[in-house]
C-alpha cells in the first residue's frame, strides 16, 4: 500500500497476504482524491469517516493530506490490526479506528463528517441501500461529501445530492453533497 500525497506522501506498507479486502488502485485513489481536492478545502482541516475501511488506504490519505480528525470503521481484525500497525508507525494521534460493522455504525451514528467515504464489497448482500442509509443518517451535515466506491453495475445518479459519477477503469464512484 502506498500513500501518494501529503505529509505521508510515498510511504509504502507491505500488506498481508492474508487481507482479504479489495483495495482501492493508486491510480483510481490519486484521481478520486484529485476530484476530492476540487470540491473540499482540506486548508480547514475537515473530519472525515472511511466505512468499509479494509487496508487503510482512504483513512491514510485523508490523514495525510490534513484532515483533523478521521474515523475508520473496519470489521475484520486482520484489516483493523494492520491500519493498527500502520498508525503506530505514523504515529498518528488524529486516528479513531472502530472495529465494528459499518452498516450498524451507520444506523446507530451520532456524529456527523464533512467527509464520509464508502468502499464495501462489492457483492455485499444490500450494496444498493448503503448509499440511502448513509445520506438518510446522522453522518452527514449540511455541505458533506459523500463518496461512494462501486461497480458499474450500479447507478445513483437519480439519489438526493447526487454529483457526479467517475470512473477510473472497473472503478467507480458516485459523489454527493448533503443538500
Amino acid at each position: 500500500m502506498r500513500i501518494i500525497r501529503g505529509k505521508y506522501g510515498r510511504r509504502r506498507f507491505d500488506v498481508p497476504t492474508n487481507i482479504t479486502a479489495r483495495p482501492t488502485t493508486d491510480f483510481a485513489r490519486e484521481n478520486i482524491f484529485n476530484v476530492i481536492e476540487n470540491l473540499v478545502d482540506f486548508d480547514d482541516a475537515p473530519a472525515a469517516l472511511d466505512l468499509f475501511a479494509g487496508t487503510g488506504a482512504i483513512t491514510f490519505e485523508f490523514l495525510s493530506r490534513g484532515c483533523s480528525s478521521v474515523t475508520a470503521v473496519e470489521k475484520a481484525a486482520t484489516q483493523a490490526n494492520f491500519i493498527k500497525k500502520v498508525a503506530s508507525q505514523l504515529n498518528v494521534d488524529n486516528l479513531t479506528l472502530l472495529r465494528t460493522d459499518a452498516l450498524k455504525f451507520i444506523e446507530a451514528a451520532s456524529r456527523s463528517y464533512d467527509i464520509v467515504f464508502a468502499d464495501p464489497p462489492y457483492d455485499l448482500p444490500g450494496f444498493e441501500n448503503i448509499p440511502v442509509a448513509v445520506l438518510n443518517s446522522t453522518l452527514l451535515h449540511p455541505g458533506s461529501l459523500f463518496i461512494l466506491e462501486h461497480s458499474k453495475k450500479h447507478d445513483f445518479s437519480r439519489l438526493p445530492g447526487f454529483l457526479q459519477h467517475r470512473a477510473y477503469g472497473s472503478v467507480n464512484f458516485s459523489i454527493f453533497q448533503k443538500e
